[in-house]
């Protein structure tokens, strides 16, 4: 049985959950109102392997229902021209959830965004971030928090290329999991397929692979 943080964040985060079998594409005025960052996210899907919930904008419903039979992998494509948006990006990658974060330790310090030296990346959040900095205060990496609602923030995790092979993505997602768990909500965790380093670390983290899938449409 689903976590009912979890269930809370993706039926307001999509608009519907759960679902029965199979694809069902559903109404959100979440997707043509700005996101954490504000910008749009006007195609969201988050699916079990046996049921996916895609979320699009309420005048673009039949559009999507229409590409509904299609292998996702035809599917997914088709998605920005179906909301109106035909020259915006997709995604398609792991959804992941932690209830038990891997303990292990700490190794950053909550710091705002807009200290000197973070990467453009981090300053999009409102809210202080998880930083790692060397002792001449060079960044090394960091985590920002992604509160979509009350219930689910999803963890954004990057590294300096000097600064990787050693472990400290794992414990700063390790790290700012359990402070989304000490806050009320379920800390999340998305990654394109490809992407075996952030699978790895999210792994090492305590964020397993349950077979979910997130995809959907992100600004150019």
């Amino acid at each position: 049985m689903l976590d009912r943080r979890l269930q809370l964040h993706l039926a307001t985060w999509l608009g519907q959950w759960p679902a029965g079998p199979g694809l069902h594409v559903v109404g959100s005025h979440r997707r043509v109102h700005p996101a954490w960052d504000g910008r749009l996210r006007p195609a969201i899907a988050v699916g079990t392997g046996r049921s996916t919930v895609l979320s699009v904008p309420p005048d673009r419903v039949a559009a999507v229902r229409a590409l509904v039979g299609r292998p996702l992998e035809r599917l997914i494509p088709a998605l920005p021209a179906a909301v109106g948006l035909p020259r915006w990006e997709t995604h398609d990658g792991a959804f992941r959830w932690s209830m038990a974060p891997a303990p292990l330790p700490d190794v950053g310090e909550w710091i705002p965004p807009t200290v000197p030296g973070l990467p453009d990346w981090l300053r999009l959040f409102d809210r202080d971030v998880l930083v790692v900095r060397a002792p001449d205060g060079r960044y090394l990496a960091g985590v920002g928090i992604k509160r979509h609602d009350p219930y689910g923030h999803e963890l954004a995790v990057g590294t300096a290329p000097a600064a990787r092979g050693r472990g400290l993505a794992r414990r700063l997602v390790a790290q700012a999991a359990r402070r989304v768990l000490d806050e009320g909500a379920v800390p999340t965790y998305l990654h394109n397929h490809g992407n075996r380093a952030s699978a790895r670390v999210a792994e090492a983290a305590g964020f397993p692979d349950r077979g979910w899938r997130s995809f959907g449409v992100y600004p150019v």
